[in-house]
This record gives C-alpha cells, structure tokens and sequence, in this order.
C-alpha cells in the first residue's frame, strides 16, 4: 500500500491556539490545557485501544486468541484502531526460532485467518517473509482492516547492542507506514514506528548512531496520531526515560504519540507494560498499569490526566523478579520450586521473592548444615521459613562430605596432604548442590540459585555448588542492592502481602559468611561490598576504565589489579550460569558478551 501524503495545510504549526480557534464542531480537534490553563496544539478526535498481554514465545494459538479478545473488548468500547505490542504474534524475542522454515509460514497463515476476523482496524506485530533483502524475513507490524491485511510497517531500525541483535533476523524497512483511518469524527493520520524506530537506544543510555531517522519522517510526512507497538524490556529506572523520549518525539511529531509494551517475561528478559499515551507538551493522556496485562480506551481529545508517581527503585526490582520467576515457572511447567536455606542475606531473599512470586505453598527451603554452620545460622533459616510460610527440612553434608573425602584420601596422599584449603571448601558447595538437584529431580522441584551478581563478578561462588539451579532470580543484583531490597521488603511488607517482615533482621545485620571454615566471613576474601560493587557497577555496568575508577572511588592501585584478576579468571564461570533476569542495563549473559581465553587483563 502506497503511503499518502498529507494534504497541504493541513500540518499544524507548533504555536499556542486560542481555544476558540478550536471548535470542535468545527475542526473536530479540541484544544488541551495545560497546567496553568493556556490552550495548546489541539489533539485529534479519535478513541485508540491499547492492549499489553503476556505474549508467550512460539504459542501462535494462544496470542492469537489473546489478539481476539483484545480486539473485541475494543470493538465493545467503539474504538477507531486497536494498537497491539511488537511481534505480539509470535512473542519477543523469538530468537533462532525464526530460522526454522515452518515458523515465519505458520505466523502468515495465523496472521491472515486472524485478519478475516477482527471487528476493527488493528495493528498487530509479526514477522513476515520479504523479497530482495540480504535476509528474508522482516520484524512488521501489519495493519488489519477490512478482513484482511492492508499494508505492513518493516521495522528500519534494528538494535544490535547489549541483549538484541535483530539484524541476525531481520532485513530493515525503509520508510514508516502512514495511512488513513476513518473515524466517527473524520479522517485521521496514522504514522506507525516499530519499538526503536522510535527509542534509538536512548532509553538504555547507549551511543548509537543510525544512517537514517523515522522520527524526522513522520515528522514530515505530517499524522495526527503516532503508534509506537514495542516489546522494550525492564530495566530499573527505564520508565522514567521512557517518558521523556516520548514526549521529545511528541514535540517533533507534532502529535501524541502512543507506545504499547508488551508484559510477561522470556528467559532473561522482563516486560513491564507501562504502555502510555503522551502529548506534544509531556502530558499523559492514558496509561495502563505495568507488570500485568492490561487493556484501555482513551480519548485523545479527552485532555491529560494526572501522572502517577514513579515508584522506587526497590518496588521496581521486587516486581520484576515475581514477574520474572512466575512467568519462567508457567512457561515451563514448574509449579513449585526448592533452594537450600544458608540463614544468610542471599537465600532470605531469594526465598521471600519466591514466596511472593509463587506462593508459600510452591516454594520449599532445605537446611544442609555442616560442621562449620552456627547454631544462628539454623535457627535464622528455620525463622525465614516461618515468616514465610514455607516448608523447610533439613539434611546434614557431613556423611556425604565425610564419603567423598575418604574416597580421595588415598589419591591425594600419593603426593600430598589429604583433602583441604579450597578444594575442601567447594567439596561442602557441591555436596550441598548435589543434595538439591536430587531433591529437585526427586520431586520435580526447580532448583533456584542464589547466586548474586557480586559473587558471579568476582568468582566468589563454586560450579556445580551453589551455583546450581535453574534460575537465579537475583544474579543481577550487587551485594549492597540485595541489602537494599531486603530491608524495603521488610518496611513495606503489609503493602506485599506479607503478614509480618519476612526476613530475619538477623540475616540482613549479620556479616556475610559462607561458613566453609572456621569463622569464615567474606570480608576476608573480598574487599567491603560498598567498595567492590562501586567498582564493579562502574566496571561492568559503565565499561568504565580502571584508572578512572580508581580516581573517582579514592581506591589503591593493587586493590584494583586484584578486582581485575577476579574478574577475568572468573569469566568461565559465568558461562555455565544459569539464567538470570534482566534488571540493570548490563546483564550476565547474553547481553555482556566476552571471551574466556583472553590476555587482555589490566589487573595483570
């Protein structure tokens, strides 16, 4: 379908109107008040229907039927357009499920019987394939009208930074759909940017620079309303940037822009919704909730309403992971879960998320004491329990720990002294991560982890130890965070559903131990949290050097060197981890890409 072009005249200029100049028996667009009352760039008559649901990856039938009630809720409110997330048809991200040759089809067809029986028009993002690309396939938003699908929108910027890499895919578009609507007050302008088409990377604070801008083309094409359907993940602190680049790009449009975010999690990545509607001057003129599907009508000439508070940081990240822990449990069929209970900082946490994310009921904690654990740390284990509501039970390590040293006695006396030092240490880590994964196969429990992102940085945790499980719902926080969120858990308890402060005060003021020796803390092996996750935030999160860093924290330079070292030897470990949730804008995994046998180590 050819874009047409807007008629001459009709782009308004970007000027205060008086608001008898905007009758809207006149023009059909009413003027909108800003906060002390002046009369802005009119808005256009038009109802649109938003939609976020959890779009599940590869579930063509289940998103498709989600697509149908979305679109016949709309249709009961009298909407004019039904706008749907990114690639809601199929779920972001797909990955290399796109290069299997069944797929791509299989999303046209659902696509096309979909399209016969929507009651209005709706955009809706699928991948299709394309002719004459270097790649055969295109992320698209098709616009659905009249029983069919009239045109499509390619999407023309394709991220390739820290967790996307889209162009692994897809072929880009070249220009943005624009298309006319007709609506029950006139003809309206409809410009379509697909996700980053929009953001360019400037709602993670990463440089990109891009040959080519939609923005500046829908901005001279001239539309009355701009759709943004995207599938954008959490990150702390996002929403926040979210809103301020909508409404540059509302400036520069001349127009509200519509952004609609898909919710749910896949693997690593969290949706948190939020989708809005934001004026030209940065007004809201509707939102829906975020961290759960949601659908809403909005009048666009109906005014701004009131903008909700941003939430803290803290309810942000607890969120998150209940979201991330429930919907990765759903997706694959684990309905309940098990971690071993430390009595320390770590699985107190990790418990009470689980908790709250899965239910008490669903989550089971395992005491595996050994001869090095303090009676404080059993009794701080079976307190959590009991705040929780959780099962626990309780396995002493030391026949397995006793059966496995013996068994290497008489092979390391050969040419040395008996089982001790470190490899003792990590016998202890995968005793207990034996245990567990056999309590996990025995029961069909997940195993969770509880490893956090400081230790996972530095290497302060054993493989096949403690660095078990099928998902580590706090990886991606630093040590200071987990202290953080425990102790917002605990002052806002009520408010989550919890009936008492569920972790101990005990486990958050104690110092941290892994109780592999005797009297063993972690401030033996490792520098002050504050100072290690000030470094590895800036490191990590920032790519800062180490120079810089060791100016702005006021640190030594051998204090550096050994964070450094820690770093790069411990690379190999974060290969073989689990997966991790994304909440900060560098992650573990798939979005921190590095070599393993590397020479490039500045703490050489």
């Amino acid at each position: 379908m050819k874009e047409p072009r807007r008629p001459p005249g009709r782009r308004l200029a970007r000027t205060r109107v008086r608001p008898e100049a905007a009758d809207p028996a006149v023009s059909g667009r009413v003027p909108f008040f800003g906060p002390r009352g002046s009369a802005l760039l009119p808005f256009p008559a038009m109802r649109i229907a938003i939609a976020q649901f959890d779009v599940v990856v590869g579930d063509l039938a289940g998103n498709a039927e989600a697509v149908r009630s979305a679109a016949a809720a709309a249709a009961t409110e009298a909407a004019d357009l039904l706008v749907l997330p990114e690639l809601c048809l199929i779920g972001y991200p797909p990955r290399d499920l796109l290069l299997r040759e069944e797929v791509v089809p299989a999303c046209e067809r659902t696509l096309e019987a979909l399209a016969a029986d929507l009651p209005l028009p709706t955009l809706i993002g699928t991948p299709r394939r394309v002719a004459g690309g270097g790649r055969p396939i295109a992320n698209s938003i098709a616009l659905c009208r009249n029983g069919r699908v009239e045109a499509w929108h390619d999407k023309i910027l394709l991220p390739t930074y820290d967790v996307f890499d889209e162009a692994r895919w897809f072929e880009p578009g070249e220009r943005p759909l624009v298309f006319e609507l007709q609506t029950s007050k006139g003809i309206r302008r409809v410009g379509v940017l697909a996700c980053e088409d929009l953001w360019r990377a400037q709602d993670v604070g990463i440089e990109r620079r891009y040959e080519v801008d939609p923005v500046a083309a829908i901005a001279d094409a001239g539309c009355d309303v701009v759709v943004n359907p995207s599938a954008s993940p959490f990150v702390a602190g996002k929403s926040t940037r979210h809103r301020a680049i909508l409404a540059d790009v509302a400036a520069r449009v001349e127009a509200p822009v519509v952004m609609v975010n898909q919710t749910g999690a896949c693997d690593d990545l969290v949706f948190d919704g939020g989708s809005m509607i934001v004026s030209p001057d940065g007004g809201s003129l509707g939102s829906l909730d975020r961290f759960r599907p949601a659908q809403g009508t909005f009048d666009l000439d109906a005014g701004v309403t009131d903008l909700a508070d941003e939430p803290s940081v803290h309810a942000d990240r607890f969120e998150a992971i209940k979201l991330a822990l429930s919907s990765y449990c759903r997706r694959t069929g684990h309905g309940s879960v098990l971690l071993g209970l430390s009595g320390g900082i770590d699985s107190a946490l990790v418990a009470a998320l689980a908790a709250a994310a899965l239910g008490p009921d669903a989550v089971l904690g395992v005491l595996l004491p050994s001869r090095y654990s303090s009676e404080g740390s059993r009794s701080d284990s079976r307190d959590l329990a009991a705040r929780l509501g959780i099962r626990a039970e309780e396995m002493s390590i030391e026949p397995l720990h006793a059966t496995v040293a013996s068994t290497l006695e008489p092979v390391l006396r050969v040419d040395g002294d008996g089982l001790e030092g470190l490899a003792d240490e990590n016998v202890q880590a995968r005793s207990r991560g034996l245990l567990l994964m056999a309590l996990s196969n025995a029961r069909g429990r997940m195993l969770l982890s509880t490893s956090n992102k400081s230790e996972l940085a530095v290497g302060y945790s054993t493989l096949y130890g403690d660095m078990c499980g099928g998902y580590a719902p706090i990886g991606d926080l630093y040590k200071v965070e987990v202290f953080e969120l425990a102790r917002w858990i605990n002052d806002s308890h009520r408010a989550l559903g919890f009936e008492t402060p569920p972790i101990p005060v005990a486990s958050i003021e104690k110092p941290p131990s892994a109780e592999l020796r005797p009297d063993q803390r972690d401030d033996e092996s490792l520098p002050d949290y504050e100072v290690l996750d000030a470094y590895l935030r800036g490191r990590i999160d920032e790519a800062r050097a180490p120079e810089s860093l060791r100016e702005a924290l006021g640190v030594d330079a051998d204090l550096v060197r050994r964070i450094e070292r820690l770093l790069a030897i411990s690379e190999f470990k974060r290969y073989q981890a689990t997966i991790i949730p994304k909440l900060s804008p560098r992650t573990f995994g798939r979005g921190r890409e590095m070599p393993v046998a590397a020479r490039w180590n500045p703490g050489d």
